[in-house]
């Protein structure tokens, strides 16, 4: 072969490498940035074509696939949607999925590495391949319940099963109406997109688990209270500082109780009074005596710090700060400063204390079932972590009694059943806007079935007819009932 032609071989060969080189790049190394590429139309035809699991809830579907005449074959709908929408999240053309629509996509659409064998056997016998159903662990009732209650305040509500973790009630409001982002009109889906964005309240956000998170105010004394039981330094009849203005170290600044009001006699307390009535000055002074540190190993054994839990939602962590010097370490014993909470973590303090201090894992889904009925996955629950001793749980316990019994959450009163609460009311650090009204609470307080929490945004006013105890323990009160069936 002479010169030329060789020289001309070389390039050939090399083109055809480039070329090889070009597509293997493009077909294994990109495959997956391209098909998840929102540009690419393809990709979008083909996951509104599958057959799309609904989500299940007391038997009945509030999200669900109907086929349809159009390009896209099948349609997305939602009953009951701002009822669930923090649950459901949307499933559109826009923007895909939220909530449980994108943490649970691959069941819904088919496609789970758990839901194999059932594709293998659609592609055997030519059955139309179609999506997992998700049973949730969602108590009808109670969901409506608090849905209600809530009224027309902004704000949140989370019930747990403190024995499992499940999850009974979801609520976050103000909400929205999935069906109208899940249209086939990407113009009106994308309008009303950019409507919810700009919209007042945040109604996309999910207020029960992702944000904004909330200073948790004097529902935090719980925790405050299980780091002193569970140091051996305090008993329930332990006696505390409690005067009616304490001077804080290296400041000028001073705590001063809710309203200006004195919590005992002689400027002293117990720890179960000084719950009871939510006490901050001796709660401050018990914050000190115990340390930050102190205060943040409790809280973490809790939930706090969490920043790897899904329900399968992913969770926004709670937080308790660092590095807190001596007078904010005084304020974060009583959930103010830089201390942040979601109701969902509220809810697994009081979970874990009606637990006998065995804190578990919440979840949302219970059962996962192909078309044809067959359980694929089954929910376990799980262990989080031993918050407190059985001890402390049951002297916690007992001090949230009293709470509810003739202490600042009688609101939450039910006839014939021992609910076990806290109050908070939590300042937001703007002088222009009211606190928030927090509560949270498990009953029956002897044989607990349900533990809840609820904040009520700006819920809260200075003096006593807007707390807490007045505001968000009713809320509370009302969700108890449901699950108990009263």
């Amino acid at each position: 072969m002479n010169t030329p032609l060789r020289r001309l071989a070389t390039v050939v060969v090399a083109m055809f490498v480039v070329l090889m080189g070009g597509a293997t790049w493009v077909q294994f190394v990109q495959a997956d940035a391209l098909n998840n590429d929102g540009r690419n139309v393809r990709t979008l035809y083909r996951e509104f074509g599958r057959a799309r699991g609904p989500i299940v809830v007391g038997g009945e579907a509030i999200a669900s696939s109907a086929p349809v005449d159009d390009a896209f074959k099948y349609q997305r709908s939602y009953a009951n949607g701002e009822l669930y929408a923090p649950v459901t999240g949307f499933y559109s053309i826009v923007h895909r999925g939220t909530m449980l629509e994108q943490a649970e996509n691959d069941v819904l659409n088919g496609q789970a590495d758990s839901l194999f064998l059932s594709r293998l056997q659609d592609l055997i016998t030519g059955k139309q391949p179609q999506g997992s159903s998700i049973e949730l662990t969602i108590n009808p009732a109670a969901q409506q319940a608090a849905w209600d209650a809530l009224g027309d305040q902004r704000g949140a509500v989370v019930a747990l099963d403190p024995t499992t973790g499940a999850i009974l009630a979801l609520v976050s409001k103000p909400s929205y109406d999935p069906n109208q982002l899940a249209t086939h009109d990407s113009a009106a889906a994308n309008a009303a997109y950019q409507a919810l964005l700009g919209a007042e309240g945040d109604p996309l956000e999910n207020k029960a688990l992702q944000g904004p998170t909330y200073p948790p105010g004097s529902t935090f004394k719980l925790i405050t209270a299980a780091a002193a039981l569970e140091s051996g330094r305090a008993t329930p009849e332990s006696v505390l500082t409690a005067p009616d203005e304490l001077p804080l170290p290296q400041t000028s600044a001073t705590v001063k109780n809710y309203g200006g009001s004195s919590c005992g006699s002689g400027g002293q307390t117990t720890l179960a009074d000084a719950l009871r009535v939510s006490c901050n000055t001796a709660f401050a002074q018990l914050g000190l005596d115990l340390g930050a540190d102190a205060l943040r190993e409790q809280s973490e054994k809790f939930g706090f710090g969490n920043d790897e839990q899904r329900v399968p939602i992913k969770v926004e962590p709670s937080e308790f700060p660092d590095e807190v010097n001596a007078p904010n370490t005084a304020f974060s014993a009583l959930g103010q400063y830089s201390v942040r909470a979601t109701p969902l973590q509220m809810a697994m303090v009081s979970a874990a204390i009606a637990n006998e201090g065995e804190l578990m894992t919440p979840y949302l889904v219970q059962t996962v079932r192909t078309a044809d009925l067959d359980v694929v996955r089954e929910a376990d629950p799980r262990r989080l972590s031993q918050a407190v001793s059985p001890t402390t749980a049951a002297a916690l316990r007992d001090m949230m009694v009293g709470v509810v019994q003739n202490g600042s959450g009688k609101a939450a009163q039910i006839s014939g059943v021992q609910v076990a609460g806290k109050t908070g009311t939590a300042q937001t650090g703007r002088e222009e806007e009211s606190p928030h009204a927090w509560f949270t609470a498990f009953a029956p307080a002897d044989a607990p079935r349900v533990a809840v929490a609820v904040v009520v945004e700006n819920g809260g006013s200075v003096g006593n007819e807007a707390t807490g105890g007045k505001v968000a323990a009713p809320v509370a009160k009302a969700v108890i009932e449901a699950v108990l069936g009263q």
